[in-house]
């Protein structure tokens, strides 16, 4: 609870003061300290500012500044909190009635640099399962659990990676805003131990903040397996950060790590001190000018550390002149920056940036010569070695594409094996179902709608969860980055950055966290165009429609099949991208900066944590959406129930058993079987003409009808059209639809007929079409084109809207649905030719 939380009249007992410089001093100088109880006055007539009670005299503050204080929820508290011998702890053992809860919640921010295991860390700590990936972007906005350890809670924060805290990148800022408004009380900078110059870079940024940090020395195995020694302990109280060594894959240190944080945040640690880089003569007396000014404005101080700003200011930060200009001193202040920075660059000659950073890796350096010693043991040459071959200027593109050509091929060929297995399983609890309940609208409800439509879902999770197995081992063995690299020039004659590439890959994953990944590229406009060409990468969800269709019309080819339509997708994102680079976005030059982690083997841990929460995630969004789904269709399909027949089908079946009846009198077995398969045959062709009309002329059938001259040129039936129109919520719906509305093609001699030989032998009841097949190898590649281009899923499309704007999410919908019937329509046309 805040102080700015509290109402006239009201109390509480102060915990915690945040804030920086001249605001916490200050604040604290006048009794805003642990323990102190403070009362609310009353507010001022417009809110703002408040007044309070403390120490026996009032005081006001803005509201702005009460939401700095924390107070506790107990109201039980009396006397000092502090104890004679108070060494560092916050109550003695005789305050026991005061309620500590809020105290002993620590607030961590795990900041570091791309590929340094923070969430690796993160969710060995909580015990989490957030996306672990070897490349940059992966966390792309802030993950967020709670553990608790030694009587503390912990809050901790797994922050993007970043590799430092400027205005370059998107991550870059995100980091350094949540530092500077969720003020956590402990950064916690995760380090690869295997690259410590550039990883300490960030860190120096981190003491530029003047914040509580602690340093996790992450893969220190790596580093004591090349036989290098850091004295990290001495480093540790040269720059009053302490340094604790973790191997976070194998949950090595990390409860050490926490009870280091523990210490920290007590202030028990005696070797935690805060410390100035020195940036030279020259850049040393620029900053004083500007910490002088800045500690004239007490707004700006609250907000920043002086010397951090004077820094950033320093550094041309624009962002951070942008908030400058917004404050009292603000003109003055850039005036003396641009002044400083003109200085800088006479005396020293190079801009005040490069001299800030020269400064800093100086400083690194010197640091790291006198703790770390590089070891004998010959670094691993493996990531160079499968390089040679994976990243090659002639192997490289055919080895990728070969890559997914068995990721595909592997998904359909070893998926088959568990998905009959389910299939069988489905349709023995059909049969259960069936034979357990009686007759009426329940029992078609579950049968012919939850268990065919859900169930006709649930088939292809195996499917599902070998190409996610694919694409985790792409990401976890460092070869997606290499993908990336390979593609750059590719990319950059479509308009784009090489970064996009990796989230245009994720899109065969699902395509909401392929997008939010591309915050990670800096320029807005190769940004917004991996968007808006985003959806065009088949997503996991649109993979049961293609394993159908592939399996029931081309069982022999389906693994090709489905590698040419993934590969469709590629070619029309790389078309579009020219097209709509040269139609809405001015040509510009970006630079490619990313790094090529090495190649690391995939924890089988870690890779089948991955699919086991893909298959929660698919078995949440089956019971979920699609049964709702399936419902709302098999109702639409189901009524209404008094249906104008053009025949009269029940009376016509009467006659046909009387007869049978009348002609079975007095006949041998061998005429009688005879006379029986005839009877079977002709009533069950009018029970499926009968049902092929209901369903015609029901409310799906009316919707399927109105809709199915638009896509009619395509060669899609009125079945077909409704289960595209179904699968704007889901892509999975598509599968549940088509086996709810097909189910009047079940034949009655084999009940359980998948759905796979139905849709094969499925023909058009009327039209020019009737009685020709409906899902010909034409109109089934048709289909498939269609489904991998149209509309993305709802959730996809609010995604476009959160990242880009409404209006990028509207121009995705339209063009998508577009350019899917023109591609279907060339498809089905083309083909055809041949």
């Amino acid at each position: 609870m805040k102080l700015s939380d509290l109402q006239s009249g009201q109390s509480g007992v102060i915990m915690k003061v945040r804030g920086y410089g001249a605001f916490r001093k200050r604040i604290t100088e006048m009794g805003f300290v642990k323990g102190k109880r403070v009362v609310v006055i009353k507010n001022a007539p417009l809110k703002d500012p408040i007044e309070y009670s403390i120490l026996g005299y009032n005081v006001t503050l803005r509201r702005s500044e009460a939401s700095l204080i924390e107070l506790s929820d107990s109201d039980d508290f009396d006397g000092d909190p502090y104890p004679d011998d108070f060494n560092g702890t916050l109550f003695g053992e005789k305050k026991k009635a005061f309620d500590y809860s809020r105290d002993k919640v620590i607030k961590v921010a795990l900041v570091g640099n791309p590929n340094a295991g923070k969430t690796t860390l993160f969710n060995c700590a909580s015990n989490s399962n957030e996306r672990v990936g070897n490349y940059a972007g992966v966390t792309v906005s802030v993950k967020e659990a709670t553990f608790h350890q030694n009587g503390y809670t912990f809050e901790i924060a797994d922050l993007p990676g970043t590799y430092s805290l400027s205005a370059y990148s998107p991550e870059e800022l995100y980091v350094r805003e949540y530092i500077l408004t969720e003020i956590p009380d402990i950064v916690v900078n995760v380090l690869d131990s295997s690259n410590l110059e550039r990883n300490l870079y960030l860190t120096t940024q981190l003491i530029d903040m003047d914040i509580k940090v602690v340093a996790a020395l992450n893969m220190y195995d790596e580093l004591q397996a090349r036989g290098d020694r850091f004295d990290y302990i001495s480093l540790g109280k040269m720059i009053g950060i302490p340094f604790i060594p973790t191997v976070s894959s194998k949950g090595q240190g990390i409860t050490e790590l926490f009870d280091r944080i523990i210490q920290v945040y007590e202030d028990k640690d005696p070797n935690i001190r805060h410390i100035h880089i020195n940036y030279g003569s020259v850049v040393e007396r620029a900053i004083l000018r500007l910490r002088l000014i800045i500690k004239e404005d007490a707004d700006l101080t609250n907000a920043f550390s002086p010397r951090f700003l004077a820094l950033k200011l320093l550094e041309n930060d624009q962002t951070i002149q942008e908030f400058v200009a917004k404050y009292p001193s603000g003109q003055a202040l850039l005036a003396e920056g641009q002044k400083d920075r003109k200085r800088i660059e006479n005396e020293l000659h190079e801009n005040s940036e490069t001299a800030i950073t020269d400064a800093k890796y100086g400083f690194i350096s010197g640091a790291l010569k006198e703790t770390y010693k590089s070891g004998n043991v010959q670094r691993s040459k493996a990531t160079q070695t499968i390089d040679r071959f994976l990243t090659h200027r002639y192997w490289g593109f055919p080895l990728f594409f070969l890559f997914l050509w068995l990721m595909f091929e592997s998904t359909f060929v070893l998926g088959a094996y568990p998905q009959s297995w389910i299939e069988y399983l489905v349709a023995g609890v059909q049969s259960l179902v069936k034979g357990w309940m009686p007759e009426g609208m329940l029992k078609d409800l579950i049968v012919d709608g939850l268990i065919n439509g859900v169930g006709g879902v649930l088939v292809f999770l195996p499917n599902i969860l070998i190409l996610f197995f694919f694409i985790s081992f792409m990401e976890d063995s460092g070869y997606m980055a290499r993908a990336a690299f390979i593609m750059d020039k590719l990319m950059h004659k479509m308009g784009l950055h090489g970064k996009s590439f990796i989230p245009l890959i994720m899109g065969f994953g699902c395509n909401v966290p392929a997008i939010m990944a591309t915050r990670t590229i800096e320029n807005k406009t190769s940004r917004l165009l991996t968007i808006l060409i985003n959806p065009l990468m088949s997503c996991s969800a649109r993979l049961p429609v293609y394993i159908l269709i592939v399996g029931a019309i081309f069982p022999q080819r389906a693994g090709t099949m489905l590698f040419m339509i993934y590969f469709l997708g590629i070619i029309l994102a790389i078309c579009i991208a020219r097209l709509f680079k040269r139609v809405f976005f001015q040509q510009d030059e970006v630079p490619f900066v990313m790094e090529l982690p090495p190649y690391r083997m995939p924890r089988s841990k870690t890779t089948l944590k991955h699919m086991w929460t893909k298959a929660v995630q698919y078995l949440k969004k089956t019971g979920g959406i699609i049964s709702i789904a399936s419902i709302l269709i098999w109702a639409l399909d189901y009524f209404p129930q008094n249906v104008h027949y053009t025949k009269p089908y029940d009376e016509l079946i009467k006659k046909e058993e009387a007869a049978f009846k009348q002609q079975t009198q007095n006949v041998d077995a061998v005429q009688l079987k005879a006379l029986e398969a005839k009877k079977d045959s002709i009533v069950q062709k009018y029970g499926s003409e009968k049902q092929r009309e209901h369903k015609e002329a029901s409310f799906i059938g009316q919707i399927g009808k109105w809709a199915e001259p638009i896509v009619a040129p395509l060669g899609f039936d009125w079945r077909m059209t409704v289960s595209l129109m179904a699968g704007v919520a889901a892509k999975e719906i598509v599968v549940s639809t088509l086996g709810v509305i097909f189910e009047a093609d079940k034949h009655a001699d084999d009940e359980t007929l998948g759905l796979k030989a139905r849709l094969k032998t499925a023909r058009f009841s009327s039209g020019t079409h009737k009685g020709q097949l409906v899902f010909t190898p034409l109109t089934a590649i048709a289909f498939m084109v269609f489904i991998l281009i149209y509309f993305p899923c709802v959730g996809v499309v609010a995604t476009i809207s959160r990242e880009a704007g409404w209006q990028w999410a509207l121009f995705v919908v339209f063009y998508t649905t577009a350019l899917a019937w023109v591609m279907a329509f060339l498809a089905k046309f083309f083909l055809g030719l041949l």
